[in-house]
This record gives C-alpha cells, structure tokens and sequence, in this order.
C-alpha cells in the first residue's frame, strides 16, 4: 500500500528538502526501503506526527517498526508520541515478531512536561518486558539523545549510520558547557566513537540506505521471538562438504597469526555470516551464521589481533553474543585458539576479573546447545572460558594442532586430553563443518528427548 504522509504542501516539501539536505531520508522513506513493497500498514496515522508507527514483512516475515519523524517537531517524545509506540510494544510482544526501532529525535518535548517524561517510562517498561521475548533492534539514522539513548540500549543490536547517527545521554550543548569541553555531536556520541570504542555499536554504515538493507540482510538472521525454534533459512550448501584449506590453515609457530574468518567462512553455510562489533575488541570474533539452514552464534579468538588474547573488550563483547543466543534459543560454536589474558595494569583497572567472570557466567548459564573446536592454544583459565566442558560444552573437537593446558610448553597430549574426557574427538579440520552439524543434530535430538526445544 502507498504510505500516507501526515501533512501536504509547502511547508511538508521544505521539511522533506531539510532532512535530505542533512545527508537523511525522510521516515516514510525509511520505510519503504526496510520493508518489502506494498507491506507496511500504518497505524494511529492521525495521532502526534513526530514518530511513524506500524507493521509490515521482511521476505515474508512480519515486523512491527517505529520511525522518529524528524520533519516534524524533530522527532521529539511527547505523552501521545509515547502511547503510540507503547501501543506497537505491546503488539509486537503478543504477535511475537521482531521491533525494529527507528531513531532520529531532538529528545524529550520539554513543553510536555511530566507526560512526556512519564510517557518515557512506560515505553521503558515495554522495553524490558520485550527483552528476551521478540528481538529488538535499533537504527540510530540521526541524534538519539537522553532518554532515547537508555532506550535504545535497551535494544539487543545497535546499528548506526556514520556521521549522521550518535548516541549520547548529555548533548554537547550541556556537556561542554558543564566539562568545558568543545565536543561535537560526532566526537561525543558518532558512529566511529560507539563502534570502535565503546562497543554499543553492533555495526556502522555509510548512509541511511546501506543501514536499512543490511538490517534487512540481519534480520533474516534472526528468529521472531523465543518461541520461534523452527526457523530457518534455505540452505544448497551440503552437510558434509569438505575444506581442504582448512587443513594448513593454522601454522606450526603457535604464535603465528592467522585469520579466524577464514575458517569460519569456508564452514558456514554458503560463506556467509554477519559479524557483530567488529571494529571493536577485534581480538575476538562475534558473529551469526547458518549450518544446514540455521542460524548459530559463533565466537572465535582471532590470532591476527593480539595473538588472540582475551581483555576485558573481549570478555564484554563475547557474553554479549552468548547472552542473545541463550535468550533466543540459538546454538553457540566456539573456535579456540587463546593464549591466556592481557596482562597489565590497565587492564586490572578497567576491571579484567569482573569481565572474565561474567564471560564464564553467560557461558556456563547458557543452555542452548553449546560447540567447542579447539584450532591452536588452549591454555588456562582463557580455555575455560572459552566453552569448555566444564563450562557445559555439549561437544568439544580438537583439530590436530590444538595445544591444551596451563601453557604452551605444559600443554598435554590430545590423546591425554581425550582420555581425561577435556575433548570429545580429535578430528580433520577440512571436515569441521560435518562434525559441527552431526553434533547440532544430535544435541538437538538429545533436548527433544529432555522435553525441550530447538
């Protein structure tokens, strides 16, 4: 159906003219792209116009989504901009499908007063009332500011538009103004800032149009709610192909670097995954990818950054991954090659042993099914961590350049590692990709016999 505009003439041409001569689509023009043609219905077209609400299909599956309507009022939340997307939180949830969260707003309407600010906590509460039962996202296509930015960190992905999309509680305006400082929008909250060094961001992109098609491409990774144990994606790629690349792919110099991606492309379904944060802790790979048309979450320690060590950004950045996939019933694949941590003062600071633990917390709680294929090193506590039996890995290979134990030097045998029940199977690495789908299967067969799901 053709999307209804809120106002006409020349005043709503000026507004559309302004918001392209920022480098942004309008909100309807926003929706029309993330959604497929003709699929979107609109809904409380005739309440506050400053945010867009309503539902449609992304190949084939529904999602509700709302916009923040920058052309009019800049987006800003009042009491009746709040009951509507309320209202499409509450939908979403008993329909069971994914929230995708559109945010170009100027903040809070102050001449609201109270109802906005009350308005604001209950979409809050529909946020967290969400959280774990339908996925959801937020896009970040212009200024997300104050209560908008704890919103959308309520979100389980954070996208963002470079250069045009920022997130900050404080806008510069007060922040210099009470730090001295004489920050940008950009230096405060931008895209490159939250990507790379903060981690909110999941991922970046150039402009308003690549966003919306890759959270397209994204959301065909993901199930619609918690409850959606059967989806899956077509998949030609045959269960047990094999990668004779793999099998020189980690060098005899432990310590020599090697790219991580490279494994998990050539075992994934068709090549194809959709990494997670990854300008930030790029010492450790998080992503989704499919195996036999499902979607799983892969951590892997990467030797190119670091040797693979793990730090505190790692830690974070892993039980973030680990998390949405306990909540959302998605398998977790670790690929382990992990020296140890990064030592240093700094480090300890920034509370090393905090984020360790609650890496192992995500991991040992999670009951989905869990993988381990161990590539290189493998030592102490970082091995642990890094799904682990003990930790409640279902099943744990080992390539045959695996070192396992305290250090390098200290490593026992596999053969030992086996015997004492740390391994499951040493196995061919050109022939992952079998061993990770026969075990999917059979820890699936394995929860359906236990009376529950997957």
């Amino acid at each position: 159906m053709a999307l209804k505009q809120s106002q006409n003439g020349g005043e709503l041409i000026a507004r559309v003219q302004a918001q392209h001569a920022r480098g942004k689509l309008t909100a309807y023009e926003r929706i029309e792209i993330l959604f497929d043609e003709d699929s979107f219905v609109e809904l409380a077209i005739d309440s506050d116009t400053s945010v867009v609400t309503g539902f449609g299909t992304i190949h084939g599956r529904r999602v509700y989504t709302f916009a923040k309507n920058y052309c009019f009022l800049k987006g800003s939340l009042s009491a009746a901009h709040a009951e509507k997307i309320t209202h499409l939180q509450a939908r979403a949830i008993a329909d069971k499908a994914p929230l995708i969260g559109l945010y170009d707003s100027g903040g809070l309407r102050f001449d609201n007063g109270l109802n906005a600010l009350a308005g604001y906590g209950d979409m809050i509460r529909f946020h967290v009332q969400a959280s774990g039962v339908i996925p959801q996202i937020a896009l970040l296509m212009g200024p997300c500011i104050g209560g908008d930015a704890f919103a959308a960190g309520l979100a389980d992905f954070i996208f963002m538009v470079s250069e045009i999309g920022s997130l900050c509680v404080t806008g510069p305006e007060v922040a210099n103004e009470l730090a001295g400082t004489d920050l940008t929008m950009d230096a405060l909250g931008g895209a490159a800032m939250q990507a790379e060094r903060s981690g909110i961001a999941a991922a970046r992109y150039e402009d308003d149009i690549l966003a919306l098609s890759q959270l397209r491409r994204f959301i065909d990774f993901l199930p619609s709610s918690r409850a959606d144990y059967a989806h899956a994606w077509p998949s030609y790629d045959e269960s047990d192909r094999a990668e004779a690349s793999l099998d020189t792919l980690v060098p005899e110099d432990p310590t020599a670097p090697y790219d991580i991606k490279e494994a998990i492309l050539k075992i994934a379904d068709e090549g194809d995954l959709f990494e997670i944060q990854e300008a930030f802790a790029q010492n450790i790979v998080a992503c989704l990818a499919r195996l036999q048309g499902r979607t799983v979450g892969i951590l892997a320690n990467q030797p190119l950054v670091l040797g693979g060590i793990i730090d505190c950004g790692a830690a974070c950045k892993a039980a973030r991954l680990i998390g949405f996939c306990d909540r959302f019933q998605l398998p977790i694949i670790a690929f382990v090659d992990v020296p140890g941590f990064l030592p240093g003062l700094d480090q300890e600071e920034a509370g090393l042993a905090h984020h360790g633990a609650e890496l192992m917390r995500a991991y040992a709680r999670a009951t989905v099914p869990k993988i381990t294929v161990i590539l290189g090193q493998a030592h102490g506590a970082a091995a642990i961590m890094m799904g682990s039996k003990q930790l409640g890995a279902g099943k744990v290979f080992a390539w045959p350049s695996a070192t396992i134990g305290l250090t390098n030097e200290s490593g026992s045998s596999l053969s030992s590692a086996a015997a004492q029940g740390i391994i499951d199977a040493v196995i061919q690495p050109s022939m992952t990709r079998e061993h990770l789908i026969g075990a999917l299967t059979s820890l699936r067969t394995e929860r359906s016999n236990d009376g529950t799901s997957y």
